[in-house]
């Protein structure tokens, strides 16, 4: 009978264990395959992770915790900028794969205390606020100006487990940067933005920039993902998702080119236009050196007044009365729902910080040399447009 009992409970404990594994997210199910592909992506922090892992499983009290991932957190993300700032070959990668994998630990290990699914998943959510450079947004530098700047994970990993974004390079480079021009300062902050629809319905892109909009703290807001072939300064976002691509976790959108939804604010459709138009001062940008054009790119797509969907190119926004969103200049994916929540956000709140998107040229997987490249001159765009703000 005891036999029989102790069989039962091993048997339990092993199904909780696999429970507890089949709970990991799909971003955090791919670091397997990553591990073997890229391995070399996974030495950069093996030290923050190595600790980490140790200080979760000693971890005594859900507060200690609590402070345990903030300082974990915050030292990831500053040990990501200053080794990214440094480094001879530009890569946002390693800070993605090891935020994933301080994660999956928090899923898969317990600590010395009971903790409860709630507050592992407040855990787990400090960590990706202080990972993602959101609590390393003061302002240190006696500058003239102030830009805050976004930048976005990976994507699309199920194509290219090694894929790289010229928009998370960008923001790992330029956190805490003072540049100049004309005699005009400005020191920039940056953060890193999930590719993930839940935190944008969640209200991710609100929570982060309202502070900013309500009092007018800054002077320059910039949100920067990759796109297509030259830098393309996005005119008209729209409202819609439209796109069949998948985010991080597999989810789609729910959109078609023929029938566009409307993404969600906490659980209520996102109120607003159906486009609005972005304020960055295009002329001065477009003036910055480097081997790409600088688009100031205006085509849409919408449904007109006859019920189907069309391609055009206004050139106001009045123009865009009674249509429908499709596609913003930006697309339909979350390169342009970023910059559409941040524009309706700023006018809701009748900020007059200037507010747009830069989408980078795209590359394929990982190109440090062309990621320079393409960063070099998103510091010249930000440089010529301190004379305009």
């Amino acid at each position: 009978m005891l036999h029989k009992k102790l069989t039962l409970v091993t048997t339990l404990l092993l199904f909780s264990c696999v429970t507890q594994a089949s709970a990991l997210s799909v971003e955090e199910l791919r670091i397997e395959k990553a591990i073997k592909t890229i391995p070399e992506v996974f030495t950069t922090f093996n030290s923050n992770i190595s600790d980490f892992e140790k200080s979760w499983q000693a971890t005594t009290s859900y507060q200690d915790a609590k402070t345990m991932v903030t300082n974990q957190s915050q030292r990831l993300w500053l040990d990501a900028t200053k080794q990214l700032q440094s480094a001879n070959k530009l890569d946002d990668r390693p800070l993605y794969w090891a935020r994933l994998n301080a994660s999956k630990i928090m899923r898969s290990l317990e600590p010395a205390f009971s903790v409860s699914a709630e507050e592992r998943q407040v855990l787990i959510e400090l960590f990706e606020q202080g990972s993602r450079g959101r609590t390393d947004l003061e302002y240190t530098k006696k500058t003239n100006k102030k830009i805050l700047l976004t930048g976005f994970d990976p994507f699309l990993l199920d194509r290219n487990i090694n894929q790289s974004n010229p928009s998370g390079i960008a923001a790992l480079l330029l956190d805490g940067m003072v540049i100049t021009h004309n005699g005009v300062t400005a020191e920039i902050n940056t953060v890193m933005i999930p590719v993930r629809y839940k935190d944008f319905d969640d209200g991710i892109i609100e929570s982060l920039l309202a502070p900013y909009y309500a009092l007018n703290n800054v002077d320059m807001v910039v949100t920067v993902s990759m796109g297509r072939k030259e830098f393309d300064l996005e005119r008209f976002p729209g409202k819609r998702r439209s796109v069949t691509a998948p985010d991080n976790l597999n989810v789609l959108s729910g959109g078609t080119r023929d029938k566009p939804i409307i993404s969600k604010l906490h659980n209520r459709e996102l109120p607003g236009e159906e486009f609005v138009e972005f304020s960055l001062p295009i002329e001065q940008m477009q003036k910055a050196q480097g081997p790409y054009e600088i688009i100031d790119n205006h085509k849409i797509t919408s449904i007109g007044k006859a019920g189907k969907s069309v391609d055009a190119k206004p050139y106001t926004l009045a123009q865009l009365n009674g249509h429908v969103a499709v596609n913003g200049s930006g697309g339909g994916y979350l390169s342009n729902e970023i910059s559409y929540r941040s524009i309706r956000l700023r006018d809701q709140l009748e900020s007059t910080i200037p507010t747009g998107h830069i989408h980078t040229p795209r590359i394929q997987q990982f190109e440090p040399e062309v990621e320079a490249k393409i960063v070099k001159q998103i510091k010249a765009m930000l440089e010529q447009a301190l004379i305009a703000l």
